[in-house]
């Protein structure tokens, strides 16, 4: 198991996307591959991705890691409804001059994606982690546990006691949540970023996208932790039928972030995925 590092914020870069202030990092040559991160308190691409980033970007493609209006280190937006987060991908593609591209989502990230495959031509390969909204029919006892999981995250106030045990919930690894780690965490929950997560709450609920996965014709990979608790594995199985010519990999000893907890084996697999 190799030593996850988050790389420094001064790797990154700023783009008006948009009219925001848009923070991204950029790594290696190669294919372009956008990660999109999720949707928790403190979510940012380095929080989110950092471990993986630049392992990645050796295997031969030109990382985008970028952080979405109302976290990390990008502006907030007037406007926190879903649709205009996939507006804002849109658009940060396209300033940035991709053309061909791979995209991976993470959690709320995986509803962006999904829009972004359905919406554009240009997206060659998708790999879709831990997402929530794929699935009309999970269990009684999986939909409790996605809501106990949502009052969780609604409930959280910016401290870091409260980010330690946020992270203490998304990682199986526990060894994991570091001082560093929760650090950055509690940053970026802070602040201009809190104040978005509270109007996030006001947005409309976005739109579903059950029947978007039965129509996807890009190829697309499946990833889930088998230990995750927000978003149970039965999500991952019921993603995987109803997604045309889908792959599925499941890690054991690992939660809501394989690319923290199975660091090299997230790398290996996504790398392989990508790269027929």
């Amino acid at each position: 198991m190799a030593t996850q590092a988050i790389p420094s914020r001064d790797v990154g870069t700023h783009i008006s996307v948009d009219g925001l202030d848009t923070f991204y990092i950029k790594a290696g040559a190669g294919h372009p591959l956008v990660l999109i991160h999720g949707g928790a308190p403190g979510a940012c691409a380095l929080v989110n991705y950092g471990p993986v980033i630049q392992p990645l970007a050796n295997r031969g493609f030109t990382v985008y890691a970028y952080d979405q209006p109302g976290f990390g280190l990008t502006d907030s937006p007037k406007d926190h409804s879903q649709d205009y987060k996939v507006a804002h991908a849109q658009a940060f593609i396209e300033a940035v001059g991709l053309d061909r591209y791979h995209v991976v989502g993470n959690s709320m990230g995986v509803y962006i994606s999904v829009r972004l495959a359905e919406e554009n031509s240009k997206l060659a390969r998708l790999v879709l982690i831990s997402g929530g909204g794929m699935t009309d029919d999970l269990s009684p006892e999986a939909r409790e546990e996605g809501r106990k999981h949502g009052q969780d995250l609604a409930e959280y106030t910016p401290s870091v006691e409260n980010a330690r045990k946020l992270l203490g919930g998304t990682l199986f690894r526990q060894e994991l949540v570091t001082d560093e780690l929760v650090q950055l965490r509690y940053e970026m929950s802070t602040g201009a970023n809190f104040v978005a997560q509270q109007e996030r709450r006001k947005a409309p609920a976005p739109r579903s996208v059950v029947d978007d996965l039965r129509r996807l014709t890009t190829p697309t990979l499946v990833m889930w932790g088998r230990n995750d608790r927000g978003s149970v594995i039965e999500g991952a199985y019921r993603a995987f039928e109803a997604i045309p010519g889908a792959e599925l990999h499941t890690f054991n000893e690992c939660a809501h972030w394989p690319m923290w907890d199975q660091t090299d084996r997230f790398t290996r697999v996504v790398s392989d995925f990508l790269s027929p």
